[in-house]
């Protein structure tokens, strides 16, 4: 399709020139530009409950962005999905429907798919729709492993496709302006940065028994390479990040967002240390395997960082149920969704205190602006959360989880990429594939 390809590119150009910017006044300046609305991106999407419909509307605020497909194992979610197009201003006609995700990647009209399932199926996916020919956008965290996180970062290169994901935060505004900040030195010598998540409203499911899987549902394909169990509802959909099957509790959910940022704010990568502890504290009766109260130390050369979690108390540091502090010598600096702000160290010389800034725009439509801009213009050096970044902390979330789940204070040899405790490397670095499945090979 020759002009769906060359308003691609063109669009490439006006986004390169300014026309695509991230703050909400001009976001979608494009739609001034004159490009003909039958000229689109076609976007399919792969998990279409949760953040892959959140995703998929902020995709459809893009002009020339189109979603073609829509696939889920769950037909009653899928059923669900295709009455809400028309609130999106979308023709049902126009969009197929899918049960398999393989089918969807062969159809040759779609440019971009969006990996929105749990995240022991994100692996398969990103890496089958890179080999597909498809840009790819990849809820985070991106691999339920390390080793699926290296495989993914080997895929993006072999098959050169734009892979971005889905760490908004990286295209919010305030967050740029408040690592920045961070950047300048005002702060001082940052001997320590905090980062906690405590979500009063998350809760798991109460236990219950197994039971047939509901109608509509493709159990064993929701299942894919995880172990093969029977259906219980307090493992499913929403629930299904409480358990080690398919994800990392907190920690992954949340963490790999807000460590992100201390990981930035740091210029660090991956530390030298770390160990945990927690526990089932909050809700010892309730279905899940993840813990719901979580202390993890990392050590790197210069600094400490400190993750805390906690389900059920809304009351975290600083008054706020979220964020990360950067603490240094002159000051503190405090980060989070609602804004930032700078609290001066009391017997500090400099002045360094920021009133409270709030955030002007969208981060997630501001990430989907870049994501399309850099498929139309293919500076792959433009895209915010390239799947480098999302490996990087999705490995240092790993290793958070694994320090709790061994009991040990682990050490981290950079240059092979591992633990210096083999007996860890071989429990816990890859997770073994089932049902048929293998990890892909790159």
């Amino acid at each position: 399709m020759p002009n769906r390809r060359n308003f691609i590119k063109n669009t490439g150009r006006l986004a390169a020139g300014g026309l695509l910017l991230s703050p909400a006044k001009s976001l979608f300046a494009i739609h001034k530009s004159g490009i003909k609305a039958s000229d689109q991106i076609n976007v399919g999407l792969i998990g279409a409950k949760g953040m892959g419909w959140s995703n998929l509307r902020a995709a459809l605020k893009v002009p020339g962005l189109n979603v073609v497909g829509l696939c889920d194992v769950d037909k009653n979610v899928l059923d669900s999905r295709m009455k809400d197009l028309a609130g999106l201003n979308v023709e049902a006609s126009k969009v197929k429907t899918y049960g398999d995700y393989r089918k969807l990647l062969e159809n040759k009209d779609i440019d971009a798919v969006i990996v929105g399932t749990p995240d022991h199926w994100h692996c398969l996916q990103m890496v089958n729709a890179c080999q597909a020919g498809k840009h790819v956008y990849v809820e985070k965290p991106i691999g339920n492993s390390i080793a699926e996180c290296n495989v993914m970062v080997a895929a993006q290169k072999k098959y050169n496709r734009v892979v971005q994901v889905g760490q908004w935060q990286r295209s919010q505004q305030h967050f740029r302006d408040a690592i920045a900040y961070v950047h300048s030195g005002q702060l001082g010598n940052i001997r320590t940065a905090k980062v906690w998540c405590y979500q009063g409203w998350m809760k798991p499911d109460i236990v219950q028994p197994d039971t047939a899987p509901p109608p509509g549902v493709d159990y064993a394909s929701w299942l894919g390479p995880a172990p093969k169990k029977a259906f219980n509802a307090s493992r499913f959909h929403f629930n299904f990040r409480w358990f080690w099957d398919y994800a990392g509790g907190l920690m992954t959910d949340w963490g790999v967002h807000l460590l992100d940022y201390a990981l930035f704010g740091m210029k660090a990568d991956v530390p030298k240390t770390v160990m945990a502890l927690g526990g089932k504290f909050a809700y010892p009766e309730l279905a899940q395997e993840t813990p719901d109260t979580l202390t993890t130390l990392y050590e790197f050369d210069t600094f400490n960082l400190v993750w805390d979690h906690a389900m059920g108390i809304d009351n975290g540091q600083y008054g706020k149920d979220h964020g990360i502090a950067f603490v240094g010598n002159n000051g503190t600096l405090v980060l989070y969704r609602g804004g930032w702000e700078v609290i001066e160290e009391k017997n500090s010389k400099s002045k360094v205190s920021v009133p409270f800034t709030k955030p002007s725009e969208s981060g997630l439509d501001a990430h989907w602006v870049n994501f399309s801009s850099v498929i139309r213009n293919g500076k792959m050096e433009d895209l915010t959360a390239p799947i480098q970044v999302g490996a990087d902390v999705a490995i240092v979330a790993q290793m958070g989880n694994i320090a709790f789940r061994s009991g040990k204070r682990l050490a981290w040899n950079k240059a092979a990429g591992k633990f210096t405790d083999e007996a860890v490397n071989k429990e816990y670095f890859a997770k073994p594939y089932h049902n048929g499945y293998k990890l892909p090979t790159v």
